[in-house]
């Protein structure tokens, strides 16, 4: 069994799906914006996306990796001003996630309800080759590979917030530690009565 960086998400595997692609020959940095801006999307929402994406109605906002990324329209509606249509790293991302959800199937988890948990985007090894330049000198023309991996999971049952700490919110460790003196020490309710 392969190591997963993110691991520690699916603690509970019944409730779980992973797929992950090892050396993919795109760039790393596409696949990076790519994978950040369909985490914490429904999967059928997912594949609207992407397909509108290669369709060029709607693009990829580029946050950390902008330098040289003109700017489109597209983009304001992700809060940005920057954005591109990575077309070979939104379909190798698409195959992933095709491939999680056949694994969602697999343990018979519902279709509907999986949402992209996590998406982590890891560099791969440079491809090595060379580019001839003039003067008879030689460059080196790297590619720059990734991993992907996703986990979708399907929503588990919300649990109500406790109340007990918000009255405790704000209180030094002294004030702290000083509440819980006083409760020690004061008798107790029902041996007054």
């Amino acid at each position: 069994m392969v190591r997963y960086a993110a691991a520690k998400l699916f603690s509970t595997p019944d409730k779980t799906a992973i797929a992950r692609g090892s050396n993919v020959r795109t760039s790393f940095k596409n696949m990076r914006e790519v994978g950040g801006a369909i985490q914490g999307l429904n999967l059928k929402q997912a594949y609207k996306y992407l397909n509108a994406v290669l369709e060029h109605k709607d693009c990829i906002p580029f946050r950390r990796y902008s330098g040289g990324v003109g700017r489109t329209a597209q983009a304001s509606k992700h809060g940005t001003s920057q954005g591109r249509w990575p077309e070979k790293s939104v379909k190798h991302i698409i195959r992933i996630l095709k491939n999680a959800e056949a694994n969602a199937e697999q343990k018979t988890m519902d279709g509907e309800a999986l949402k992209i948990r996590s998406v982590v985007v890891q560099q791969a090894q440079k491809n090595h080759r060379r580019t001839y330049r003039a003067h008879g000198r030689i460059n080196r023309y790297d590619g720059h590979p990734c991993h992907v991996e996703v986990i979708l999971t399907t929503p588990t049952e919300h649990v109500p917030r406790n109340k007990d700490k918000d009255e405790l919110k704000g209180l030094s460790r002294q004030r702290l530690a000083r509440k819980r003196l006083l409760a020690i020490r004061a008798p107790p309710a029902a041996a007054e009565a």
